[in-house]
């Protein structure tokens, strides 16, 4: 079945951080939790330098010495498993489409609990301003590799045509999850198949 799984690990993901002397990665690790419960609680909106500082307990110019702005903390803080630490991946177990249905309902029921439309919403916000930041929500809904791999298989398989476009039919689901998250809905149980059926529709072997 579809996993989802803690990721609170470093990945190799630029986030504009700044040189300089090297980090006390007790102040660094300070930093962090300070910036992900003040967005958790704020917003990207609303968080300040100064206010990840203050609840830090260092100075502004220790922040800037070491990121140019909030946007690269946020990128930081996902990075290392302080927001959204959960991975989504789809299973290989069945049909393409049954597995990719069964993906996004489980992305579906996370994006509908009310407990994690504000976080949602504001990493979407704060993506605009800093691409790791997108580059790494897709990363956590399995868009740029468990996603690329599922559909891959699918071709193998004979369940997609060779030239399916993989990167197209991925821009399409994660699009749907986004329009989910600022304009929620109330789904019912067959909604993750009949968007699954949607995008593959036109480029599965049974339509050609």
């Amino acid at each position: 079945m579809d996993t989802v799984t803690d990721m609170t690990e470093a990945l190799p993901i630029s986030t504009g951080r700044r040189g300089g002397p090297p980090r006390s990665e007790e102040a660094r690790l300070a930093i962090l939790r300070a910036t992900a419960r003040l967005f958790l609680e704020r917003g990207f909106g609303h968080l300040s330098i100064e206010g990840i500082a203050a609840e830090a307990g260092v100075g502004k110019q220790t922040i800037y010495r070491w990121w140019p702005g909030k946007s690269d903390l946020v990128a930081e803080a996902l990075i290392e498993g302080f927001l959204m630490p959960e991975h989504f991946a789809p299973s290989f177990s069945g049909t393409l489409r049954d597995d990719l249905a069964s993906w996004m309902r489980i992305v579906l029921d996370f994006v509908d609990d009310p407990g994690h439309d504000e976080m949602l919403r504001s990493l979407l916000a704060a993506g605009t301003t800093n691409p790791a930041i997108g580059e790494r929500i897709r990363e956590r809904l399995g868009a740029d590799g468990d996603l690329v791999h599922r559909l891959e298989k699918g071709v193998t398989d004979g369940e997609l045509p060779p030239t399916a476009p993989i990167s197209s039919i991925i821009e399409l689901l994660v699009g749907a999850i986004v329009l989910r998250v600022f304009a929620p809905s109330n789904g019912d149980d067959g909604e993750a198949e009949r968007l699954v059926d949607v995008v593959l529709g036109t480029h599965t072997a049974r339509g050609l």
